[in-house]
C-alpha cells in the first residue's frame, strides 16, 4: 500500500510522515531529500542548479539512496550537510528541472515496489503515485512556517532571522506552484489538512484516524 503526504515545507509533513509509517508497521520515503542531494551534488561539483541540461547531465552520474532516517549521495552519508540553508535553496532550483524529477520519480517507484510505504514530498499523490490508496495535502501559513524553521535552526545553532526565513519561504512557494513540471498542488482525491494551529502529536492523530477509517472493513 502507499500512502503519499504532499505540502509545502514547514507544515510538519517530514515528522508526521516518519511518525505515521512507525505507527502503521510502514516503510518511510523522504523525496525532499532526495532533491537536497542533488542540490548539494551540484554545489560540491560547481553546477549551478537552475542549469537545466549540466543537471540532466549529472544526474547520470550521481548514486543517491534514502532509509527513512539517512541519504547517502555517492556513498557518502549526508543527511546533516543537506539541510543547510545553501542546500534548501539549490534543492528548491533544482526540483524545476524536468529531467531530475523523471528520474528521481523512477527511483521512488523502484523503492515503493519492495512494500508498503508512507510517501512525502510534493508531487507523490499528483505525479509519483497517482494510484495511491490514500493521498494527503498538509498545509499551514507562510508565517507559523517560517516560525517552525526558525525555532528548528536554533536547536541546530543557527539564529536566521523570522523575515529572512518568510522571505525564502514565500519565494520557494512560488517557485514550487509555478514550475512547469510537477507544480505543487493538492491531487484532486487528497485529504487537505491544515496544520497552522496543530502541534506535532495533533497532525499525527489526525492522519492516523483518516488512514484508519481507510483501512476499515466495510
Amino acid at each position: 500500500m502507499i500512502i503519499t503526504i504532499d505540502g509545502p515545507a514547514g507544515t510538519g509533513k517530514s515528522t508526521a510522515a516518519r511518525s505515521l509509517a512507525e505507527r502503521l508497521g510502514f516503510a518511510y520515503l523522504d523525496t525532499g531529500a532526495m532533491y537536497r542531494a542533488v542540490g548539494l551534488a551540484c554545489l560540491r561539483r560547481g553546477v549551478s542548479p537552475d542549469d537545466e541540461a549540466a543537471c540532466g547531465l549529472l544526474m547520470r552520474t550521481v548514486s543517491i539512496s534514502v532509509d527513512g532516517q539517512r541519504t547517502w549521495l555517492d556513498g557518502e552519508d549526508v543527511s546533516e550537510e543537506i539541510r543547510s540553508l545553501e542546500v534548501t535553496s539549490a534543492a528548491s532550483e533544482v526540483a524545476k528541472n524536468g529531467g531530475v524529477r523523471a528520474a528521481l520519480v523512477d527511483l521512488q517507484r523502484s523503492i515503493a515496489l519492495t512494500g508498503d510505504y508512507v510517501c512525502e514530498g510534493r508531487d507523490q499523490g499528483t505525479v509519483a503515485f497517482p494510484d495511491a490508496e490514500i493521498k494527503f495535502y498538509v498545509s499551514a501559513t507562510p508565517e507559523v512556517r517560517a516560525e517552525r524553521r526558525r525555532q528548528e535552526l536554533l536547536t541546530k545553532g543557527a539564529d536566521v532571522p523570522g523575515e529572512e526565513l518568510l522571505r525564502q519561504i514565500t519565494e520557494r512557494d512560488q517557485r514550487d506552484q509555478e514550475r512547469a513540471v510537477s507544480p505543487l498542488r493538492p491531487a484532486d482525491d487528497a485529504i487537505e489538512i491544515d496544520t497552522t494551529d496543530l502541534d506535532s502529536e495533533a497532525v499525527l492523530a489526525r492522519l492516523e484516524t483518516e488512514v484508519r477509517a481507510k483501512l476499515a472493513p466495510r
